[in-house]
């Protein structure tokens, strides 16, 4: 076994996390390449991301949105308004609170969010066509456990890395 090389970790897990590194890297240059196009269409992809995640809440106060992408209440609001007045996404007064407003995607914006979901779902399929259906179906649940650990770690690497604090319910 190899001795740890720091915080318990050694260096051959080093070396394979240095891999996993390069990749996500790799990965997100084409996903800002993605993003760039999709802005000259007219929808960026922070707002993308925004409505895709209120899609999958429901009606939610910006806060809640905020904190589901874990952002700034500010950033959202600006980014909101926005939407609102693409239409996209609509406010609603708080069934629990009247003083208050919630956001919803409106039909346009669940339209708008099923158009860009079956294109991407054809992109993907074309891609993994020459793929047995068993490796695909199996990097599907690694990915997947991925994305979620590194969602549970995130507040943690964002305090680690000095971007920000973490939030009061995690520490």
């Amino acid at each position: 076994m190899a001795t740890p090389v720091s915080d318990g970790v050694r260096a051959d897990e080093l070396a394979l996390a240095d891999r996993l590194g390069v990749a996500l890297v790799r990965m997100n240059k084409m996903h800002a390449c993605v993003a760039a196009h999709m802005s000259k269409s007219g929808l960026d992809k922070a707002s993308f991301v925004l409505l895709a995640n209120l899609d999958h809440l429901g009606p939610s106060r910006a806060s809640a949105l905020a904190e589901a992408v874990f952002s700034d209440p500010s950033t959202v609001s600006r980014q909101v308004s926005t939407l609102v007045k693409d239409g996209l996404v609509e406010r609603r007064a708080d069934p629990e609170d009247g003083r208050a407003s919630v956001l919803a995607v409106t039909e346009a914006g669940s339209r708008l969010l099923s158009e860009r979901r079956e294109q991407r779902n054809m992109a993907l399929a074309r891609l993994f066509a020459d793929w047995p259906t068993q490796e695909w179906d199996q990097f599907i649940r690694y990915f997947e456990r991925f994305v979620g650990d590194y969602e549970k770690a995130l507040p943690n690497f964002i305090a680690e890395s000095g971007l920000g604090p973490r939030s009061e319910g995690e520490k």
